[in-house]
């Protein structure tokens, strides 16, 4: 067995009010791929930037040897010279720039602050290859996939010479395909001798990539286990994050019986949406659904299937050119052309990309919360802090936000405290209506369950909730319906007693087989 080529000591990392990491211990043998997992705030992202030099020597307390040596990290760029590389969740590339500009950018190859283009283009081509895409170096980042820029930056990471990579939630962004082969990546570099160290709450791609896995509860250490032997299951490791047993996934549901005479909390017909620019393509087409209240409807569908822009565009036309159709809200005509007014209809829209649309990153707990209903917490259009302050305590308290204070600014709060937040945002305002468009992406299941369980409660209080997921098993465990879309259409619909993964995949990919299917039929023809 390969000895160490890491080893971080007794970590101690502290920020005003908060202890991020409490004597945390981590070994990494040379050529393995090491995954370090816990629930949000456990401290993992906090630790890799202490060991790739965001958090500088001197700012935390304890020892880190690699190769042997004692490190002293005063920035990225001496962790970077070392060969220690970390990817971040949130990409650090420049869209409007070339590939090969993004792969050698700060590592320019020139002679006396000249750049030899031939060079650079040719040394990036044999990266991108070795990372297995085919786009030509000068292709615009802005020009390639989301799983293609994931890529890239590891192409960016092989020519910085990388002897121990590190992957914050690489596919958190991914659909399966692209992470697939993220994951397929992993393993070629492993069988080159890089060593790699990722952090992932999806306990299937540890078990698929990962060699020995670190796990991480409330800043500290508890264990680490070899994947591959028979006694660290699923729920082992997620015994360790959490600290008990998690029996049950998805909190205990009755399947909701509508009332046979009452209107639909939320009714669509016929709704259609032209994409933004192309104006000939339908990204929605002719969709009609309802959500009853006390009802959570599941909405699953493949990458581009539609329901984010069908979601968007119901929600204040936020997405694409509107082409027609009707919302009702308890049978009645509502319109709901702009944000404020499908707000003032009792609407709610919770965003998967809660950091851009979801947040203000830089402001506090309390004003993120208030900013959904604001008269709420004024007197004649003045805010009144103390009932905005003991608003925002009670969520902190009620939906178990983990942080000091709600004056903490909520950039600093792990993802699944951050969604937390933009729940609480919403239900503030008062919604009868909830759509959540992928609500648990990024968390790990503690947090995961703790949002079943709010999601669960407001529809117990007779909410209509409209659940986006791509991971069929939360749609399984939660919903009383579930609708499956495909190239912008319905597909199926799906009652609760009926649905499996095996179904809802079939009509998840009806277009394709479809168009498969007439495709053979014409050349049989």
């Amino acid at each position: 067995m390969a000895g160490p080529v890491l080893e971080m000591r007794s970590i101690i990392k502290t920020f005003p009010g908060v202890t991020a990491l409490s004597d945390v211990s981590l070994t990494v043998r040379a050529g393995e791929v090491h995954a370090v997992c816990g629930e949000n705030g456990a401290g993992k992202s906090t630790l890799m930037k202490i060991l790739s030099g965001v958090h500088p020597h001197g700012s935390y307390e304890g020892e880190i040897l690699f190769r042997g040596e004692p490190c002293r990290f005063k920035d990225i760029g001496a962790s970077e010279k070392r060969g220690i590389v970390i990817i971040h969740q949130e990409l650090a590339l420049v869209p409007h720039l070339s590939l090969a500009e993004n792969i050698f950018l700060g590592n320019e190859h020139a002679t006396r602050g000249v750049i030899s283009w031939d060079r650079t283009l040719r040394h990036a081509a044999a990266l991108l290859r070795r990372v297995g895409l085919d786009e030509h170096p000068q292709t615009r980042v802005a020009d390639i996939g989301v799983g293609k820029q994931q890529l890239v930056e590891i192409a960016k990471a092989l020519a910085k010479e990388v002897k121990l990579l590190i992957l914050d939630e690489p596919t958190a962004a991914l659909n399966d395909e692209d992470s697939g082969k993220l994951l397929d990546l992993m393993e070629e570099l492993k069988g080159q001798g890089i060593t790699s160290i990722i952090i992932s709450h999806k306990l299937n791609e540890i078990a698929r990539v990962a060699d020995s896995v670190t796990v991480l509860r409330d800043g500290r250490s508890i264990e680490t286990l070899d994947v591959k032997a028979p006694e660290t299951t699923e729920e082992r490791i997620i015994r360790g994050m959490v600290g008990r047993d998690l029996d049950h996934r998805f909190p205990a549901r009755t399947p909701h019986e509508p009332e046979r005479d009452a209107a639909p909390a939320l009714e669509i017909r016929d709704w259609t949406v032209h994409h933004p620019i192309d104006r000939h393509r339908k990204v929605v087409d002719g969709v009609s659904l309802t959500v009853r209240r006390g009802e959570i409807v599941g909405i699953a569908g493949l990458m581009g299937a539609g329901r984010t822009e069908l979601a968007m565009s119901v929600f204040g036309r936020s997405y694409g050119r509107y082409g027609g159709g009707t919302v009702l809200k308890d049978g009645v005509e509502i319109r709901t052309r702009t944000v404020p007014e499908a707000v003032g209809h009792g609407i709610a829209y919770v965003t998967e990309d809660r950091k851009h649309y979801g947040l203000n990153l830089i402001d506090t707990i309390n004003r993120n919360i208030s900013l959904g209903a604001l008269p709420k917490v004024a007197r004649r259009g003045i805010v009144d802090e103390r009932e905005e302050t003991r608003v925002s305590e009670g969520f902190r308290r009620s939906m178990n936000i983990k942080a000091p204070t709600v004056f903490e600014p909520v950039g600093r709060l792990s993802g699944g405290n951050q969604q937390k937040v933009v729940l609480s945002k919403w239900i503030f305002a008062g919604p009868d209506v909830l759509i959540l468009d992928e609500p648990t992406r990024g968390i790990d299941v503690g947090a995961k369950y703790e949002i079943y369980t709010v999601v669960d409660r407001l529809a117990a209080e007779g909410r209509a909730v409209l659940l986006i997921s791509s991971e069929l098993p939360e749609l399984l465990g939660m919903c009383d319906r579930v609708y499956t879309m495909a190239a912008g259409r319905l597909t199926g619909e799906v009652p609760r007693a009926e649905a499996t993964q095996e179904l809802l995949m079939r009509h998840m990919t009806k277009d394709k087989q479809d168009r498969k299917g007439t495709k053979d039929m014409r050349e049989h023809a």
